[in-house]
C-alpha cells in the first residue's frame, strides 16, 4: 500500500479520487490548504504528493517551493489545461511531472505509478545490476538514487536524476528529446513539450560548467542532448 497525498481545495474532486485511488491499492490522505499540504509532505508519511496550482492563500507553486526547500518527495502537479506558465515554473521548482486538468482518474493512476517506478523500485532493479555510474567526474549511484559531481552531492528531482542517468549511459552520444522523454520520463514527446528543456536547464545550474567553460550537457541544435564524455 502506498501513501498518496493529495492537496487540493476541491472537496468533491478529492472525496471522487479517493475512492478511486483506494480501488486502485493506494491510500489517501486529503487536505484542502497549501499550508497543510507543507506540513504533511514533511511528515515523512507519504509516498507521493499530488499538488493543485491553484489553492486559496498559499498557491500550489509557493507549496512546491516550500516542500523543495526541505524534501525531495516526488510531486505531481495539477495545471490548468492550456496554461504552459504554470508546468514550466512547476518543472524549475522541482516537480516530478505534471498533469493537465480536468483529467481522468485513470490518467493520474498511470503517472502516479509511472514516477513511482522511475523514483523507486525501477532505479533500485537496475542499480542492483549495473552498480554505480562514472563518466569524468560526475558519479550516480541508480539503486540509490544518488549523484555527485567533482564529489559534491547533487540535489536532484526524480526526472532530473532520470535525465541525467540517461545521458550518462549514453556519454558522447546525442539522445533526442524523444527518447529522453521516453526513458527518463516514461511518456511520449508531445508538441511544444518544454519539459525536457526545463529539467535540463535546472541541471545544468546545478552541475555549473565544465573545467574549459562549457556547459557538461551540450545542446545539439535539431538534434537533441548530449553528455560530455570527458
Amino acid at each position: 500500500m502506498l501513501n498518496v497525498l493529495l492537496v487540493d481545495d476541491d472537496v468533491e474532486l478529492t472525496t471522487m479520487l479517493s475512492e478511486y485511488l483506494g480501488q486502485e491499492g493506494f491510500v489517501v490522505q486529503a487536505v484542502h490548504t497549501g499550508e497543510d499540504g507543507v506540513a504533511e509532505a514533511l511528515s515523512g508519511t507519504h509516498a507521493i504528493v499530488v499538488l493543485d496550482v491553484m489553492l486559496p492563500r498559499l498557491n500550489g507553486i509557493e507549496t512546491l517551493r516550500r516542500i523543495r526547500k526541505e524534501s525531495r518527495i516526488p510531486i505531481l502537479m495539477l495545471t490548468a489545461r492550456g496554461d504552459p506558465i504554470d508546468r514550466i515554473v512547476g518543472l524549475d521548482l522541482g516537480a516530478d511531472d505534471y498533469v493537465p486538468k480536468p483529467c481522468t482518474p485513470g490518467e493520474l493512476v498511470a503517472r502516479l505509478r509511472a514516477i513511482l517506478r522511475r523514483t523507486d523500485g525501477a532505479g533500485a532493479a537496475e542499480g542492483a545490476g549495473g552498480g554505480a555510474l562514472r563518466v569524468g567526474a560526475l558519479h550516480l549511484w541508480p539503486g540509490s538514487r544518488r549523484a555527485e559531481w567533482r564529489g559534491r552531492a547533487l540535489d536532484l528531482t526524480g526526472a532530473e536524476f532520470n535525465i541525467l542517468e540517461v545521458l550518462a549511459r549514453h556519454a558522447g552520444r546525442v539522445v533526442s528529446k524523444a527518447d529522453l522523454s521516453k526513458r527518463a520520463l516514461g511518456r511520449p514527446l508531445s508538441p511544444y513539450d518544454r519539459r525536457i528543456d526545463v529539467h535540463i536547464s535546472a541541471i545544468r545550474q546545478k552541475l555549473g560548467g565544465a573545467d574549459d567553460g562549457h556547459a557538461l550537457i551540450q545542446t545539439v541544435r535539431g538534434a537533441g542532448y548530449q553528455l560530455s564524455s570527458e
